[in-house]
């Protein structure tokens, strides 16, 4: 408080109730590979903002008249699963990801080395950039990365893998790969089969004075795709509505053609399908994550929870050091509670009142004198999401004159 000398009328602003939580980003994408250039960038996350971006740091799909040995035709493959999935999530929706540019797909490499601050690289470079949320490795279908990738979104709880499936399995062998992959919680989901596209290829062709682009079609991993319908999902109608039943732009045929009984088996072994139907085009056709626990069986509430978490983490982080008393609990109740209003409004939430879509409880049943004295403020939220439509049942029966009566 200030001092008063002279007579006369203060006024001073004080702060009363809680702050505005604002919700994070959760459709900003890294992508972790090989480019045909960029050595600069190595083990660097670097944000890219649209696809001419990319191609002027880290290149396009390169075509020349050499005679290429195995290894170096499998690093040009490589090299296309990166370029033609980072080109596919701008065009379907993608507006923000990092590229991670590692000097192959080695498992050493992918995941990389953690040294520190500022040391680390591979996948440990992203626990560097707090922004991100979807993790995806074009085309890389090792098991033992994809589990360390798997491992490093559940250590940091805001992010969540979209993983490939090799390019030629079977729908049995699809479901077998799958089952050799776990997260209790649901912080990966696979998707399947691979999909043809136009990929932009930079051609050098010995009678040419000048590089050429040309567009070839070529099956790609469709993870970069499903992350652009992601953010696109999350701008226009929010996190909580799932990825699927929507359009991949771009894609003209699918490795494999999969009917409604193939996605029987698919769907519930926790095979996210991409399927194509006669005037409505190349759509998501699945929404599972891989958890075991049904209770983070959809990608939709996964995300929303991670949402949720880490917009009020960093909404609440004013409360830090603050005096830890009543008046000091109600306005904690009162930020998180208005944000999940927010959200129970943009239709989030399930119930028809706030009280049946959430509660807030930051009080002495939340919190024991032990806790006070060692500094700790406990909170408890319980939502309930919005879970899909995922089966949807209409019951038709015959009216018969007899029914009438």
């Amino acid at each position: 408080m200030g001092e008063y000398k002279t007579p006369g009328i203060y006024i001073e602003e004080i702060e009363i109730g809680g702050r505005p939580i604002e919700g994070v980003s959760t459709s900003v994408a890294a992508f972790i590979g090989v480019t045909e250039k960029g050595d600069e960038y190595e083990n660097r996350p670097t944000l890219i903002t649209s696809w001419s971006e990319f191609v002027s740091k880290f290149g396009r799909y390169l075509q020349t008249e050499e005679t290429l040995s195995d290894e170096e035709e499998n690093r040009k493959n490589e090299i296309l699963n990166m370029s033609a999935s980072v080109y596919g999530f701008f065009q379907n929706g993608g507006k923000r990801c990092y590229i991670v540019k590692v000097p192959d797909i080695t498992q050493s490499s992918i995941v990389g080395t953690d040294g520190g601050p500022g040391k680390r690289t591979g996948l440990y470079s992203l626990e560097e950039v707090d922004e991100v949320s979807i993790i995806v490795t074009p085309g890389i279908t090792d098991n033992s990365i994809q589990t360390q990738i798997i491992a490093h979104c559940e250590k940091m709880k805001d992010r969540i893998a979209v993983l490939d499936i090799p390019e030629e399995s079977g729908k049995t062998d699809a479901v077998d790969f799958v089952k050799n992959l776990s997260s209790d919680k649901g912080y990966a989901a696979v998707y399947y089969p691979w999909i043809k596209v136009p990929v932009e290829r930079e051609e050098k062709l010995g009678g040419d004075t000048e590089e050429k682009i040309v567009l070839e079609e070529r099956f790609i991993p469709p993870s970069g795709y499903v992350a652009g319908v992601y953010a696109r999902t999350d701008a226009e109608r929010g996190v909580h509505k799932a990825p699927a039943n929507e359009t991949l732009l771009g894609v003209t045929e699918l490795k494999f053609k999969i009917t409604n009984n193939d996605q029987e088996n698919l769907n519930e072994n926790n095979v996210n399908c991409i399927r194509s139907f006669p005037g409505r085009g190349v759509r998501v056709w699945g929404a599972r994550t891989i958890a075991s626990n049904e209770l983070w069986r959809y990608v939709n509430v996964r995300r929303l929870f991670m949402f949720i978490e880490e917009s009020i983490e960093e909404g609440i982080q004013w409360v830090v050091f603050e005096p830890n008393d009543k008046a000091l609990w109600d306005r904690v109740k009162q930020s998180i509670s208005s944000f999940l209003i927010t959200l129970w409004k943009n239709g989030a939430l399930m119930g028809s009142t706030p009280e049946e879509a959430f509660f807030v409880k930051c009080d002495e049943t939340t919190m024991t004198p032990d806790d006070i004295d060692n500094g700790r403020l406990v909170c408890e939220v319980g939502i309930a999401p919005v879970r899909p439509a995922e089966f949807v049942i209409i019951k038709i029966a015959q009216l018969t004159a007899s029914a009438k009566q």
